[in-house]
């Protein structure tokens, strides 16, 4: 099963919902080297965020968002996929419709 293509750009609702999700608990340190020390937080666990929003996120949520981190952003922001239970509960926290999964 798969998203509608371009699901999380017009969404973003995951890394916006809440300041404890994006969290550092898998990578190794020179995985951690990459992101760029203004979007990690003073306690150096996870990412910082502004209010809930990841402070990486650019956009509008539900309108168009993305990534400025995209390519080095952490494991928990990879495993996050569209339709599963995070994704769910981020998009209703934002008042967004669940995504209808497609068969492949």
């Amino acid at each position: 099963m798969h998203a509608p293509v371009g699901i999380c750009q017009s969404c973003g609702a995951c890394c916006a919902y809440s300041r404890n999700w994006p969290r550092f608990s898998t990578e190794d340190d020179a995985a951690l080297e990459l992101i760029p020390a203004k979007f990690v937080n003073d306690t150096l666990s996870g990412m910082r965020c502004e209010g809930e929003r990841c402070s990486a996120l650019t956009g509008k949520i539900g309108v168009s968002t993305a990534c400025g981190i995209y390519e080095v952003r952490p494991d928990v922001c990879r495993i996050c996929q569209p339709g599963d239970a995070e994704c769910t509960i981020a998009r209703r926290s934002f008042g967004l419709a669940a995504i209808a999964m497609q068969n492949q």
